[in-house]
């Protein structure tokens, strides 16, 4: 039986992750941090959990004792608090801790490895993003995130173990930090608030985070290896994302479109080229 290793089950995405692993009874080792442990995870015969202070902190040593009996690694944590992850150099721990895991997990035997990256990696000015196209990270976050890529890129070509390194773009759902925009719309419309907003013209493309949590999946036990898009594909302007949430309220006359300011360094368009998992 396949047994697989995720780090991050915790956070927004890889709750969402290990349910799906979970609904498909995949053997499953959860490594979270020691803090989380009042979350109550829910242990069945199908759920190892191993705690540690660090995950970043860890050693080549502990990761190949972690990862022994293990076929598939999901790596999803790193650092992501709202307002903060962008240029902070907790990005630098959570680079040089995926390079220790990977190097245990490559000690260990492991078949395959699967990274989590994002779209703000690519260059955002060309149009549509592809799978090719061309990396230009301009914050601390997406250039560590590339670093990472590139690094396992190249350190599991030497090795009999595939990669596939999932590429996520604007997730939301249930779990989502309160500070994110869709918590935001709703939390503002629960309580009859208006909700301040830019003008909302950029378009983007959203994906709930149970949809991206089963591509993820998809890719752990697919061949397809290698820098993958976890998006929808479909184009939305923030301001009809916001429009739609606001419908289900029936308070489209809350939204109010112009009263912030519309930052100059944010990309005007973010569509990914979705492909079949």
């Amino acid at each position: 039986m396949t047994k697989v290793l995720i780090t991050g089950a915790a956070g927004f995405v890889g709750r969402h992750v290990l349910d799906a692993l979970k609904r498909d009874k995949i053997d499953t080792k959860a490594v979270i941090r020691s803090q989380c442990n009042s979350l109550n995870f829910e242990k069945s015969g199908n759920l190892n959990i191993v705690y540690t202070d660090n995950i970043f902190l860890e050693s080549v040593e502990w990761w190949k004792n972690v990862c022994t009996d293990v076929d598939i690694v999901i790596h999803i944590a790193w650092y992501a608090e709202p307002g903060k992850y962008l240029d902070s150099e907790e990005n630098i721990d959570c680079l040089s801790g995926t390079i220790n895991l990977a190097k245990g997990a490559a000690s260990a035997g492991v078949k395959k490895f699967v990274g989590i990256g994002s779209c703000f990696e690519y260059d955002l000015t060309g149009g549509l993003i592809s799978e090719k196209t061309p990396l230009k990270p301009l914050t601390l976050y997406a250039a560590t995130k590339v670093s990472a890529y590139l690094t396992l890129f190249e350190y599991f070509k030497n090795t009999s173990i595939d990669f596939s390194w999932c590429r996520l773009f604007y997730l939301y759902g249930e779990g989502e930090n309160d500070k994110r925009l869709v918590p935001y719309i709703r939390k503002k419309l629960s309580s009859n608030e208006y909700v301040e907003m830019t003008n909302g013209t950029q378009i983007r493309d959203y994906l709930d985070v149970k949809i991206a949590a089963k591509m993820i999946v998809n890719v752990a036990f697919g061949k397809k290896i290698g820098g993958i898009n976890i998006c929808s594909g479909v184009p939305i302007t923030i301001r009809s994302f916001a429009e739609s949430i606001a419908d289900e309220f029936g308070k489209r006359h809350l939204l109010k479109f112009g009263a912030r300011e519309d930052n100059i360094t944010d990309p005007p368009f973010v569509v990914g080229e979705r492909i079949d998992l």
